[in-house]
C-alpha cells in the first residue's frame, strides 16, 4: 500500500478542501488524515494531508503532474507532494560535544527515525570513535579562518555526493555559510542551548545562573542568515531553582536540547513542518 502526504498553501477561497479530497478519491486514494489552517491576517490557507493508494502500481508522477496541472493551478497553490515508501537522507554536522549525536544514533538504531545517515561530518576528530561504533562513515573537514571558504566546497560536494536530503548541526559549533544555507533552505536543522533569544551566546547557562531565572530551555529551529533567528520547530523548558548549581542547569540543559532536536528531527521527517514567513507551522 501507498502512502503519500501532502504539504500546500494558497490564498483563502471557498472549495479548497472538497477538490483536494475529490482529486484523491478519483486517483484511488483514501485519506487517512487532513488538517488545515487559515492565516486571517495574510489571508492564506494551509493544509496537510495523508492518503493511502491501495494499487502498488501508483504512479507518482502522474499524479503530480495531474495535480499540477489542475488544483495547482486553480487555486494557485505551493505544494509538495511526498511518499513514505523514500527515506530522507540526513547528514550530521558535529564538533565535540556528543550527547545530542549519541541520542540521535540511538534513536536511529532503534528504528525511531525513518530516516538514512549516510555520514557523520566534524571540524574535529574528537566524535570519530562513535560513529565507527555505529558503523557510520565519518568524515573530518577542518574549519580555519583561512580554509572556511575549501571547508564549505568539500561540505557541499558530500552532500551532493550522498544526495543528502537534510542537515542536523547537532552542536555543530560554526556558523554556516550564505552559499550552503541557499543550497539547503529550511533544511538545515539547530539546536540551540537557550530558550531563545535570551541568553543567547557561548555560555548561556552562567548567564542564566547569575540573573537567577526560574526555567532554562532549549530550542531548535532551522538556520538562516540571521544567527540563531530562523523559524522555530520546537521549544522547551525546565525549572531550576536557586539550590541548583551551573553544573545541574548545564546537565538539565542537555537533557532539553536531546529531547528538542529529537523532536524537530522527527517532525521535519515526517513532513509535519510549513514554513511560511520565517515562520512555521507544525501539524501535530
Amino acid at each position: 500500500m501507498n502512502k503519500i502526504t501532502l504539504l500546500m498553501h494558497c490564498h483563502d477561497q471557498p472549495g479548497i478542501i472538497a477538490a483536494v479530497s475529490n482529486f484523491i478519491a478519483q486517483h484511488g486514494g483514501n485519506i487517512i488524515y487532513i488538517d488545515q489552517h487559515v492565516d486571517h491576517v495574510q489571508n492564506i490557507f494551509f493544509m496537510r494531508l495523508e492518503s493511502q493508494f491501495d494499487s502498488v502500481n501508483l504512479d507518482l508522477d502522474h499524479l503530480k503532474n495531474t495535480f499540477k496541472d489542475t488544483l495547482v493551478m486553480q487555486f494557485g497553490m505551493k505544494w509538495r507532494i511526498y511518499t513514505s515508501e523514500i527515506k530522507p537522507k540526513m547528514a550530521i554536522f558535529v564538533s565535540k560535544y556528543d550527547h545530542c549525536l549519541y541520542d540521535i544514533l540511538g534513536r536511529y538504531r532503534s528504528g525511531e527515525l525513518n530516516a538514512e545517515i549516510p555520514f557523520i561530518l566534524s571540524n574535529h576528530l574528537d566524535l570519530k570513535p562513535i560513529a565507527d561504533s555505529f558503523d557510520i562513515p565519518f568524515f573530518h573537514v577542518p574549519v580555519t579562518k583561512d580554509t572556511k571558504p575549501e571547508a564549505e566546497a568539500k561540505q557541499l560536494e558530500l552532500l551532493k555526493k550522498y544526495k543528502i536530503d537534510f542537515i542536523v548541526l547537532a552542536r555543530y559549533m560554526q556558523i554556516i555559510s550564505p552559499k550552503l544555507i541557499n543550497e539547503y533552505t529550511n533544511k538545515i536543522i539547530n539546536i540551540h542551548h537557550s530558550f531563545l533569544p535570551a541568553f543567547a551566546g557561548a555560555k548561556p547557562y552562567h548567564s542564566a545562573y547569575k540573573r537567577g531565572v526560574k526555567i532554562i530551555g532549549a530550542t531548535s529551529h532551522y538556520v538562516t542568515e540571521d544567527l540563531d533567528a530562523g523559524p522555530i520547530i520546537e521549544q522547551d523548558v525546565a525549572r531550576v531553582s536557586h539550590t541548583q548549581a551551573i553544573e545541574d542547569l548545564i546537565a538539565k540543559g542537555r537533557d532539553l536540547e536531546k529531547i528538542v532536536l529529537a523532536t524537530a528531527i522527527k517532525h521535519h521527517i515526517n513532513r509535519k513542518v510549513m514554513v511560511f514567513n520565517n515562520k512555521t507551522l507544525i501539524f501535530y
